[in-house]
């Protein structure tokens, strides 16, 4: 293999997440990007301009498929509504492309069977877009876990939220069963990193939430059993200050991880506490998770190698969180198949 080849990205949508996720393409060492596409005329041009002004010989086109008949566009980023996800993956995969989704990528378990059993038939790597995975904060954590520093994991909490501003309005227009509210923006986070410390899969979920006039859920909180007293404690709102923390409590200790979502300027903290007196705090080095993401997948692409989140985690993730939708229209606890 050419060690100096380069996975060469387009960009289905021209979503807000471009913020992060263009210039993340850009400096990502094993990537370049070559096109960008928008439903809404002169978008594609405007976001490019926006996040990249620098970047040079970048097609731009106001038609989704036409960037998926681009013979030069090797992998998609598709960052279009959420329930759009699925039917857009699926249509890249036809065109041969390799597909990074942005979470969720699908509302439905049999939309996830669907994009597996079309990745296998066209010789493609998707992954769901959890680019918060790929900080070494995380990986940290797990190493402290392993070294018995906290004895057996008996509970996981994590919380995501943040004060919902006129610009991010749009997350509420849909009701929660086509992709719109909390649960599907945030919430999905919370489970997603709380599932990250249990190795056996979840039984049960419990879930209250509140709703717009929309249909569309505000905030939630709830609990995944996981059996033998194991248990994740979520909550994620819009209606609160930003948050986006996950704690991990064993027989002999804790962890924190206190910010999961690193935004420029963040810094990177965990801290950690046992029984016997020991408690410290270790501050990491910054680094852009996003950049980190990108060049996790064009070395999978590149190299032929398996993504480290599966098709098989986003089937898991997706099956708690329409559990949790399920236990909170109905107000009772509810088995995970």
């Amino acid at each position: 293999m050419n060690q100096d080849k380069k996975c060469r990205w387009g960009i289905l949508g021209a979503a807000r997440v471009n913020e992060r996720l263009l210039p993340a393409i850009v400096e990502a060492g094993n990537s370049e990007l070559v096109a960008i596409a928008s439903r809404r005329p002169g978008a594609a041009v405007e976001t490019l301009a926006k996040y990249s002004p620098q970047s040079q010989n970048v097609r731009t086109y106001d038609n989704l498929d036409a960037l998926l008949d681009d013979a030069n566009v090797d992998a998609v980023y598709l960052p279009l509504a959420n329930n759009e996800h699925a039917e857009w993956t699926l249509k890249a995969i036809a065109k041969g492309k390799h597909v990074l989704c942005e979470k969720p990528m699908a509302l439905a378990v049999a939309d996830i069977d669907a994009i597996e059993a079309a990745a296998k038939q066209h010789n493609v790597t998707v992954m769901e877009g959890f680019m918060y995975r790929f900080h070494p904060q995380h990986a940290r954590v797990l190493e402290l876990i392993s070294s018995g520093l906290i004895g057996e994991i008996r509970t996981v909490r994590a919380s995501y939220s943040f004060m919902m501003r006129p610009a991010r309005m749009y997350r509420l227009t849909e009701n929660i069963e086509n992709g719109g509210g909390a649960l599907w923006d945030i919430g999905c986070y919370a489970i997603h990193s709380a599932r990250m410390f249990f190795n056996q899969p979840a039984l049960a979920v419990t879930m209250m939430s509140s709703y717009t006039d929309s249909g569309a859920d505000m905030g939630s909180s709830g609990i995944i059993d996981y059996g033998s007293g194991k248990f994740a404690h979520f909550d994620f709102s819009f209606e609160r200050a930003r948050r986006c923390e996950y704690e991990v409590t064993g027989t002999k200790g804790g962890i924190k991880c206190h910010v999961v979502w690193q935004l420029p300027g963040d810094a990177p903290v965990i801290s950690w506490w046992t029984e016997d007196g020991r408690q410290a705090e270790e501050r990491m080095s910054a680094q852009n998770h996003f950049t980190l993401e990108i060049e996790h997948f064009s070395d999978c692409v590149l190299n032929g190698k398996a993504p480290a989140l599966s098709l098989q985690d986003a089937r898991d993730n997706c099956k708690i969180l329409v559990a949790a939708l399920q236990s909170s229209a109905q107000g009772q606890r509810i088995k995970i198949a």
